[in-house]
């Protein structure tokens, strides 16, 4: 019996092996065989698989496809909760295979070149696909290696970043193995994917201090970049409060240029005054690297003068290419780059892909929307939500400045599931439709 249990065991796992050895054939069979689309979307983050799913529903799945070459697809915005270790890592991803939509051919590999006047893209074995549509969705490349001493400085277990899916449980590491002096968060000199994450960690480590009878021996410390704590006033405001009575540091035009892990020293630039630095000891440091659109974009005529993919931004269709068009953190559009905006964008660039394709005016416009949760603690969070004039743009009837326990658990335990079966099927294009019934009319 036990050997039968067994045979009939190797026969399962053979099949498992089968079916993914056709799925995998198939796909690459797909690729070989068919080198033309009518859209191409290009990057299988979330504004990818949302055009994707979309745009599958108007022209079929066989004439969409998708260039991505990483094997698991991250909801990164619950990494601030697993770098304060209130989620685990391993809920935060799954598989690419699971998340593109059925039927729309996976193509696996890297864009090495944009090559729009001839409507067609260079992957990784030098072979060609060209299309007709053109969708563009590559986020952002992090660049550790700007800042001297790392990445390898992550060696040092006082250091961690919330960016990263190989580094954001050091943040948590390091939380846990505080004993005594400061704790730095950093905010870098470029544009960065929601800009409200390096301070969401800081407020958690205060929490975190508090809770476990630390806080007395932390000096926490927030080193910005920027001249203001956050960009739209309200909700500075109502973080500036919290920074006062929660005794937080913050230093404003320093960006983080060296780290030195033998001394545990950071050296930050002083942005008001070129060549001059001051250095800081700390015991804990949580990075925010620069940020930067992917070198493919930068070098391609896609870009604009710095390097970020030049689109209109109401319609989010290019500038000078027509039948291409830009969503999310790769694009230049003057709004915070988080998966609310993606959202937001990916309902207004369906309807213009839609009219374009039927040789129409793209009339819908993308006000800017974008929202940032603000986590305060491990049971509060400020929702800001504004568009492109930095206003307020808020979905609930009540003031969303202040700091609210329903918040954070919309946040920790509503938004995930939102993510991955409703914005990546394409079926949720944001707040907006539900905003005036929410606020009951109100303005």
């Amino acid at each position: 019996m036990a050997a039968f249990q067994v045979r009939s065991k190797l026969f399962e796992l053979g099949l498992q092996t089968l079916n993914t050895g056709v799925r995998e054939f198939s796909i690459s069979l797909s690729c070989a065989s068919k080198n033309h689309y009518d859209v191409l979307v290009v990057g299988g983050g979330t504004g990818g698989i949302t055009m994707s799913a979309r745009l599958k529903r108007k022209v079929g799945a066989g004439n969409v496809a998708i260039i991505e070459p990483s094997e698991r697809h991250y909801y990164q915005p619950i990494w601030t909760l697993v770098g304060a270790g209130a989620k685990p890592l391993n809920k935060s991803g799954q598989s690419t295979a699971s998340v593109i939509p059925s039927g729309v051919p996976w193509i696996k590999s890297s864009v090495q070149e944009f090559d729009p006047d001839k409507n067609l893209v260079r992957i990784d074995d030098g072979k060609e696909v060209s299309y007709k549509y053109l969708i563009v969705a590559l986020g952002l490349q992090l660049q550790y290696d700007k800042i001297k001493g790392l990445p390898d400085g992550f060696n040092d277990t006082k250091i961690g970043s919330n960016y990263s899916v190989n580094f954001v449980e050091k943040t948590w590491r390091a939380l846990q193995d505080f004993r005594e002096g400061n704790a730095i968060f950093t905010f870098p000199n470029t544009p960065v994917k929601c800009a409200g994450a390096p301070q969401k960690i800081m407020y958690l480590a205060e929490h975190y201090f508090r809770k476990t009878g630390k806080r007395s021996k932390a000096n926490i410390i927030y080193n910005t970049s920027l001249p203001v704590i956050f960009g739209v006033k309200k909700y500075a405001d109502a973080l500036l409060e919290i920074i006062k009575a929660r005794n937080i540091d913050v230093n404003y035009r320093l960006n983080l240029i060296e780290v030195r892990t033998d001394k545990q020293e950071a050296v930050f630039e002083m942005l008001d005054h070129p060549g001059e630095t001051k250095t800081f000891q700390y015991e804990m440091l949580h990075v925010t690297p620069p940020m930067a659109a992917p070198d493919v974009i930068q070098k391609s005529p896609l870009a604009d003068t710095q390097g970020w993919l030049d689109v209109d931004k109401e319609n989010l269709q290019h500038k000078r290419y027509s039948n291409v068009f830009g969503i999310g953190d790769c694009t230049n559009l003057p709004t915070s780059k988080t998966a609310a905006a993606v959202a937001a964008q990916s309902a207004i660039l369906s309807k213009t892909v839609s009219l374009v394709m039927k040789n129409q005016k793209p009339t819908h416009k993308y006000n800017g929307y974008t929202s940032c949760p603000l986590v305060t603690a491990y049971n509060r969070c400020i929702l800001a939500e504004f568009d492109y004039d930095a206003q307020p743009l808020e979905t609930f009837p009540f003031d969303q400045g202040k700091e609210r326990w329903s918040m954070f658990h919309m946040k920790a335990d509503l938004m995930p599931p939102l993510y991955w079966y409703a914005l990546l099927k394409g079926f949720w294009g944001g707040p907006g439709p539900f905003r005036k019934l929410m606020r009951l009319g109100m303005k």
